[in-house]
């Protein structure tokens, strides 16, 4: 996560598990629709007017509904990208739930991704959270999602 309020963020290492579909429009251009599940997070240091930073971790989890156009440079190696819908499941800040998170995000996506023999891919993508992550009545800044996914998978 990202905001203008953080004088420090961390990075936090989260989980993506999911279903995707390829459907081929041509042989060199596919759209792969996805639903996951991922966890969004960060440990950071909250700027306090008349006062010391306040370190806070939150963790938001979120089912995305990503949609990508998938162009093929060959016939294993593809760029991707399109919008992402999230839909906030949870959210936590240092471990304990709370109704913080929006509802609701619109993200993007940008990657590439890998065909090996047997069904088996791989996948590195950038997601960006394109709306607020938070609730606007209750944080006075903008706080954003981002970050890097990694991925294997099998294709049936």
């Amino acid at each position: 996560m990202k905001s203008d309020n953080f004088s420090e963020s961390n990075t936090m290492t989260g989980l993506n598990l999911g279903l995707l579909a390829e459907i081929p429009l041509t042989n060199r251009f596919s759209l792969q629709p996805e639903v996951l599940y991922s966890t969004n997070g960060t440990d950071a240091d909250i700027i306090q007017y008349g006062g010391g930073p306040i370190s806070r971790e939150y963790v938001l989890e979120y089912i995305k509904v990503p949609v990508l156009a998938k162009l093929f440079l060959t016939e294993s190696l593809s760029l991707e990208a399109g919008p992402s819908f999230n839909f906030l499941v949870n959210g936590k800040i240092d471990g304990e739930e709370e109704e913080y998170g929006s509802s609701f995000e619109l993200g993007g996506a940008l990657g590439a991704s890998y065909k090996f023999g047997g069904g088996f891919f791989g996948s590195v993508r950038y997601m960006q959270g394109l709306t607020d992550a938070f609730v606007r009545e209750n944080y006075e800044y903008n706080i954003y999602n981002y970050g890097f996914q990694l991925g294997v998978g099998m294709m049936f």
